[in-house]
C-alpha cells in the first residue's frame, strides 16, 4: 500500500515518523505546486494520502465525494482511492483536535474562545468548540473581529492558534500579546515544531495551561491510518506514539558549571538515545574561528556572550539533539527561551571543589566555589530537572534517562 502526505513545503514534517507506528505501509512526502494538484490526484500514484496546508480546501474540486465531516467543514486532510479509482475526501483533523481538547482537560462550555486564523484548520477547530458549547470568535487580519480590535475580546477564556505564526523556522514570532487577556484559562497551539511557541512560553510565565499540536497530529494520523488500512486501531496507541515522539524529537539540554561533565555525559547520552550530540562551545569556536580563551582575550566576555546566543538560537530551533552548553549561558536571560522552546533542560550538579579551572577564562578569574554559588539561582531558574554527577559518568547518564522518562 502506498500512502503519503501532500503539501507545498514538507521538509520538516513529522508525519512519516508517526505513520510508522500505525501500520506497515510506505509513506512518502509529495511536494506539489497548486497547478500540479489535479494531475497528481488523478495519476493513481497513491492508495491514500494526507493533505496539509495550503491544500485542504484546494483538493476538493478534484475529488469524487466527501464524507459527512469533510462536507460539513469544507476541508479535507485525508484522501482515499477506492477500488474503482474514485477519490473520497475525509477530515480526520476534527477527531485530532477533539482529542487534543479532551487531553487538555479545558472546559470550554459557555466560554468565549478565540480562534486565531481563518484557514481550513480554523474551520475544524471552530466546529469542535461549538459542539462543546463554546462561544467561538474567529480572529482574522481584516474581518469584523481582527487583531486591531482584540480589546473587544479581552474577556476570552480560551485561545487557539491555527496560524503558522511562530512555526519553525520562524521561531519566536507571536500573533498577539497573551498579556491582554487577564481571564485566560488555557491556550492551544496547533503548531508542534517548536514544542513550545513563544505564546506558549508567555502562557507559562503566567501559569496558564498551554498545549502544542503534537497530540492532534498523532490523533488525526491514527484515524487516517484506520482509513488507509480499513481497520480499527486502539485509542491507547495515541498516547504511546505521542510520548515516544515527544521524547525522540525534543532536545535534551545540559547546563552546569564548566567542568561538571556536560560534554562527556552528553556524548554517552546521545549514543544511548540515538540523538545527535552538539557541543555549543565547539560551535562558538567554529563561528568565531578562535578558541574560547582567545575570544575572551581578543574581544572580551560581551562578544563571547553574543556568539553564544547566536549559536544557541540556531541549536534551539533544531530537534533530536543532546546539547552541551557553556557554563555561563545561564547568565543571559535571553538564552532561556532559545533552549526551552524545543527541549528539556537538565542541570548537571557537581561538587564545586571537584571543578577544574584550567583553560576556562572565568573560572581562572574567580574561585569556582564562589562562581558556583553566584550561579546557583540561575541554574535553578533555567532547569527543568537536576542530576548529580559526583560519581561515575554511567551513573549520571542512567539517572538522567530515568528522570526524563518520569518527566
Amino acid at each position: 500500500m502506498k500512502c503519503g502526505l501532500l503539501g507545498q513545503k514538507l521538509e520538516h514534517s513529522y508525519s512519516p515518523a508517526i505513520h510508522r507506528f500505525f501500520g506497515d505501509y510506505s509513506y512518502e512526502l509529495y511536494e506539489r505546486e497548486p497547478e500540479e494538484l489535479k494531475s497528481f490526484l488523478r495519476s493513481g500514484a497513491f492508495d491514500g494520502i494526507n493533505v496539509t496546508i495550503p491544500y485542504k480546501k484546494a483538493v476538493i474540486p478534484f475529488l469524487d465525494r466527501l464524507d459527512e465531516t469533510a462536507r460539513r467543514l469544507g476541508s479535507v486532510n485525508t484522501v482515499i482511492r477506492q477500488a474503482d479509482g474514485s477519490l473520497v475526501g475525509y477530515n480526520t483533523d476534527f477527531y485530532g483536535f477533539f482529542e487534543m481538547l479532551r487531553f487538555s482537560r479545558l472546559n470550554v462550555c459557555e466560554k468565549k474562545a478565540l480562534v486565531l486564523g481563518t484557514g481550513g484548520a480554523s474551520v475544524t477547530v471552530k466546529a469542535v468548540l461549538e459542539d462543546a458549547g463554546a462561544e467561538v470568535i474567529c480572529i482574522s487580519r481584516s474581518g469584523k473581529s481582527n487583531y486591531q480590535n482584540l480589546h473587544l475580546h479581552a474577556d476570552a477564556r480560551i485561545i487557539i492558534n491555527t496560524t503558522p505564526v511562530g512555526m519553525y523556522p520562524e521561531n519566536g514570532a507571536s500573533v498577539l500579546d497573551i498579556g491582554q487577556f487577564s481571564n485566560l484559562e488555557g491556550y492551544l497551539d496547533l503548531i508542534y515544531n517548536p514544542a513550545r511557541t513563544q505564546m506558549m512560553m508567555d502562557c507559562e510565565k503566567r501559569n496558564i495551561p498551554s498545549f502544542n499540536g503534537l497530540r492532534m497530529l498523532v490523533a488525526q494520523a491514527k484515524q487516517a491510518s484506520e482509513l488507509f488500512q480499513h481497520k480499527k486501531i486502539e485509542d491507547d496507541r495515541i498516547d504511546a506514539v505521542y510520548r515516544h515522539l515527544r521524547s525522540e524529537m525534543e532536545n535534551t539540554i545540559l547546563i552546569g558549571m564548566a567542568g561538571c561533565g556536560k560534554s562527556t555525559i552528553g556524548k554517552l547520552l546521545a549514543a544511548k538515545t540515538g540523538k545527535h550530540f552538539v557541543d555549543a562551545d565547539a560551535e562558538i569556536e567554529k563561528l568565531a574561528q578562535k578558541t574560547i580563551p582567545e575570544i575572551f582575550a581578543d574581544e572580551g566576555e560581551e562578544a563571547f556572550r553574543a556568539y553564544e546566543t547566536k549559536i544557541l538560537d540556531a541549536l534551539g530551533k533544531s530537534s533530536h539533539q543532546v546539547i552541551a552548553t557553556g557554563g555561563g549561558c545561564v547568565t543571559q536571560k535571553r538564552n532561556y527561551p532559545l533552549l526551552h522552546q524545543n527541549g528539556t533542560i537538565l542541570w548537571i550538579k557537581r561538587n564545586p571543589n571537584l571543578l577544574p579551572s584550567e583553560g576556562r577564562p572565568l573560572s581562572q578569574k574567580t574561585n569556582p566555589v564562589l562562581l558556583y554559588e553566584k550561579r546557583i539561582p540561575m541554574y535553578e531558574a533555567f532547569s527543568d530537572l537536576a542530576v548529580e554527577n559526583n560519581g561515575s559518568i554511567a551513573d549520571a547518564v542512567s539517572a538522567i534517562q530515568s528522570r526524563l522518562e518520569e518527566f
